[in-house]
């Protein structure tokens, strides 16, 4: 008799918790910024609404689709294609804040760079579970995923933006990791690429300011080092149990877009100590069991699917909440499943679809 499919509870709870703590926090964060622009306190709220429900309809419709059916050579290059022209045409859209990161479809912004990130992980799962017993040939094996990668990349640095794209590389750099390259190469690979990446780091003039400024913030409090201590000031007077839901002060026009980027800093003022700890346990429970789902996946390209699109959520997570607390230079990453944005969410919700669908079919022993 067939074995009955049963995703990972604890991952979908972890899931659903976080999502239904963005509907509450993204009101919480953006009411009184929405009431001066918009002069309507549920603008952003309203959208999170649609925009969880939409996530949850995909995740709930991607849950039921085989993973294997990723494989496929025409769904990975008419998805990589795909990207490719979107990465493409959105450098031609009309900038907003400097960067041309979004189309407007329907008055709602979406991302391409969002979508690269999952594309380039159906890719790189097939090409490790068809080429890892040569992974250490590296023209054969590692040359193909870092060009496509490589062109991913650079699209998305042209938009600029430095954080999505290293992210990406990182979810690649992981994913061939744990096909078995040697170290050798991959520390050769970090030498060679160090200059680069100084250089596209210090190469902008906002890049470089941001990079002196998480050195030192208090060197300029009222203007680059702004943001950064407003949110280490959401964070330490949050104290214990937090100043209560919607009681919050940093939000009120002192900290820049409460409801992104730093919706984490929000947290931790409102909630507290208690509160943020709750929300790092949610993705703590989301890397243990995405990837207890890679250890234990039936196939291959199972377990290095799961590998990438655990890694996606968890690098994201881990590299915002080190913004929040001055751990790392500011960087425009949204917190996955938590911060106000329609093409994150969704991303990470059919993420989460997929790696829900691999944990179906993961053994049942230990």
């Amino acid at each position: 008799m067939a074995r009955k499919l049963k995703s990972d509870q604890t991952l979908f709870t972890a899931t659903i918790l976080l999502v239904c703590l963005s509907v509450v926090m993204v009101y919480s964060a953006s009411a009184a910024v929405a009431m001066e622009r918009y002069q309507q306190p549920y603008f952003f709220l309203t959208k999170q609404i649609m925009w969880a429900t939409l996530g949850l309809a995909l995740l709930w419709a991607v849950m039921r689709v085989d993973y294997r059916h990723y494989r496929e050579p025409v769904f990975i290059w008419s998805c990589l294609a795909v990207v490719t022209l979107c990465l493409v045409a959105v450098l031609f859209s009309a900038p907003v804040n400097s960067a041309r990161r979004w189309f407007s479809v329907g008055g709602l912004g979406v991302q391409p760079s969002e979508l690269a990130k999952l594309a380039a992980i159906f890719f790189i799962a097939s090409m490790l579970e068809r080429r890892r017993d040569r992974i250490n040939e590296l023209g054969y094996a590692v040359l193909p995923i870092g060009l496509v990668v490589g062109v991913l990349v650079g699209l998305i640095l042209l938009e600029p933006d430095f954080g999505t794209s290293m992210s990406l590389a990182i979810i690649a750099a992981v994913m061939i990791f744990a096909a078995g390259l040697n170290y050798t190469y991959i520390v050769g690979a970090l030498l060679a690429l160090l200059p680069a990446v100084a250089y596209i780091a210090m190469g902008a003039a906002y890049r470089r300011r941001r990079l002196l400024t998480f050195l030192n913030p208090w060197e300029d409090p009222l203007g680059d080092g702004f943001q950064i201590i407003q949110s280490l000031i959401a964070v330490g007077t949050g104290g214990m149990s937090g100043k209560g839901l919607m009681n919050g002060v940093q939000k009120l026009f002192y900290l820049p877009e409460p409801h992104t980027d730093f919706i984490f800093a929000v947290i931790a003022e409102e909630l507290g100590l208690i509160g943020a700890t709750l929300v790092l346990i949610c993705f703590i429970v989301i890397a243990w069991r995405g990837l207890r789902v890679a250890l234990r996946a039936p196939d291959t390209f199972g377990a290095f699917l799961a590998l990438g699109l655990t890694t996606m959520v968890a690098v994201q997570a881990f590299v915002n909440m080190s913004v929040v607390l001055g751990l790392m230079p500011t960087k425009g990453i949204p917190l996955p499943f938590v911060s106000n944005g329609g093409s994150s969410l969704l991303i990470n919700m059919i993420g989460m679809g997929v790696l829900l669908n691999v944990s179906q079919h993961v053994s049942s022993e230990g």
